[in-house]
């Protein structure tokens, strides 16, 4: 888990997302990567997998934010 400027961002989040983040500033808690996808940031592998990268809020509902 990491802090950035606030927000909180959790598992393998490519970094367009956070910097899509810090720019639109949603009122949102954070980011997250639901485990471990072949092709999401560190997880290099021959078959990339889609992802989506959730928002989530202080009552713990998920949005999609971004798929990859």
């Amino acid at each position: 888990m990491a802090l950035v400027e606030g927000y909180v961002i959790e598992g393998h989040v490519p970094v367009d997302a956070i910097n899509r983040l810090l720019k639109e500033k949603p009122p949102v808690v954070g980011l997250v990567v639901e485990g471990m996808p072949i092709g999401s940031p560190g997880m290099d592998g021959p078959k990339p997998q889609h992802y989506d990268v959730l928002s989530f809020d202080r009552l713990g509902r998920l949005s999609v934010y971004a798929r990859k």
